[in-house]
């Protein structure tokens, strides 16, 4: 199974421990140098996805200020496909890095930053 952006990011936010909803919009956006710019509607139907798959579970709520905040905690098995899909990536990467290097002989090819 490949994971879609907003799902890879999710995933990746909640690996780093509990959170609820906009606490992943924030950390998926900072831990992504800002690439993962998820709006409210994709997070929560992705939620929503991610749950129904077992990939991740609903782990409490709290009110604050009048608002429920509803935690969400990554799973065994989506901590398995995230493991798979950054694998699957760093290979890509490395397949990426080896063309352009056959593209530019004698020079360096520098990916990131």
């Amino acid at each position: 199974m490949s994971l879609s952006s907003s799902a890879f990011w999710i995933l990746t936010s909640l690996a780093n421990g509990r959170r609820h909803g906009y606490q992943i919009l924030r950390e998926a956006a900072l831990i992504s140098d800002g690439t993962a710019r998820l709006k409210p509607t994709t997070l929560y139907a992705t939620l929503e996805r991610l749950e129904a798959k077992d990939l991740i579970h609903a782990d409490g709520q709290e009110v604050v200020d009048g608002r429920v905040r509803r935690y969400y905690r990554i799973t065994d098995t989506g901590i398995d496909l995230l493991t798979a899909e950054t694998q699957a990536l760093e290979r890509s990467a490395r397949a990426a890095r080896a063309s352009l290097s056959a593209a530019r002989p004698g020079r360096r090819t520098r990916v990131g930053r």
